[in-house]
């Protein structure tokens, strides 16, 4: 307690300002392809795509001329709505994608432009994977600090356009798919809400292992047909390399976070890994003690929808009632650059 010696009167220091998530929002696209019709473009199975990556479907974009902003628009409007919240109150927006619509500008101004948000920033973050938790340490230090209010983070990805679905490019085709998931970021109101912890990683020295090595600015011209004959236009992955590293970071630092939230691991209610591979969440769980029951798993439905995973998968979950107002929801992600991150906190 403090005096205020102008008025006379006592006041109690405010608490620390926290951020939390308060609505989210998906959308996928209506077209639906399954194992099997992969398997009239290349050598595969519905059986060696389960077994490998647990996937058995994903979306794909319905037609030409649609792009990252155009799936991130009806995510971002649920999240607004599920939020409370009306279009003209997005005081501040952070795009995740590692397929934005256009080379430049970023897609977070066309989503800007598509809501009637004339003069609201845009923030675009390219970190692949991760790229939604590394949105929310950005979106929760601007609300801390009182620049934005109502944060809009939008993680959307049309990777249908970008893989090679022939033989060559099987091992990465496989595993993509197209959408979009968003999250409202606020001021937390109750004093057990909040953004608990948010803990970041990166290491370059993986950044060959799963990458798209061209266009590069790095290279005199930027694109070559010698280039698009080698497919080196298309994702390319060391896909033990990859998954050797996920299974060790992700559950350490989901660990990290925890710890660093003060919260066991017992009092998490859902956690939302990134849905790269069901193998590598399942051993994550394992590695956690998490029961698989509080773990959202739809890579099934959906393939790897990269920055979109993580907010795709915590709205479903909430509309489904798997988490609610006060849940403990674990998250943690590891994709490429390498990056990875875990976060904790109380919605």
């Amino acid at each position: 307690m403090r005096s205020d010696p102008g008025h006379g009167k006592t006041w109690r220091m405010s608490e620390p300002v926290r951020s939390t998530i308060i609505g989210a929002g998906h959308y996928v696209p209506s077209k639906v392809v399954t194992n099997d019709d992969l398997a009239k473009l290349m050598t595969t199975s519905d059986e060696w795509i389960v077994q490998r990556s647990g996937i058995k479907e994903r979306r794909y974009i319905e037609h030409d001329d649609i792009g990252a902003s155009d799936l991130a628009l009806p995510a971002a409007k649920m999240a607004i709505e599920h939020a409370g919240l009306e279009p003209k109150d997005i005081d501040a927006i952070i795009f995740a994608t590692l397929s934005p619509d256009y080379n430049f500008p970023g897609s977070g101004v066309l989503l800007g432009h598509m809501l009637g948000l004339p003069g609201v920033p845009a923030l675009d973050v390219r970190n692949q994977c991760s790229g939604f938790l590394y949105s929310l340490s950005v979106a929760d230090a601007w609300v801390r600090a009182g620049m934005y209010k109502n944060v809009l983070i939008a993680g959307a990805e049309v990777h249908s356009t970008g893989i090679e679905l022939a033989d060559r490019g099987r091992d990465v085709a496989v595993l993509f798919g197209d959408g979009a998931g968003c999250a409202i970021v606020s001021r937390a109101t109750d004093p057990n809400q909040g953004i608990k912890s948010i803990l970041l990683h990166a290491d370059g020295v993986g950044a060959p292992d799963l990458w798209v090595e061209c266009p590069s600015s790095r290279r005199i011209p930027r694109l070559t047909k010698e280039m698009m004959d080698e497919g080196r236009t298309f994702p390319r992955m060391q896909g033990k390399q990859v998954f050797r590293w996920a299974v060790e970071k992700m559950p350490e630092v989901a660990q990290a976070a925890m710890d660093a939230a003060k919260i066991h691991v017992d009092d998490i209610d859902l956690f939302v890994p990134h849905q790269a591979n069901m193998r590598i969440n399942q051993m994550v769980g394992m590695k956690l003690n998490i029961p698989q029951e509080k773990i959202v798993h739809n890579i099934e439905k959906y393939g790897n929808t990269t920055a979109a995973t993580i907010p795709l998968g915590l709205s479903e979950a909430w509309r489904e009632g798997k988490c609610k107002r006060g849940s403990n929801i674990l998250m943690a992600a590891f994709g490429a650059g390498y990056t990875w991150g875990g976060a904790v906190l109380t919605l």
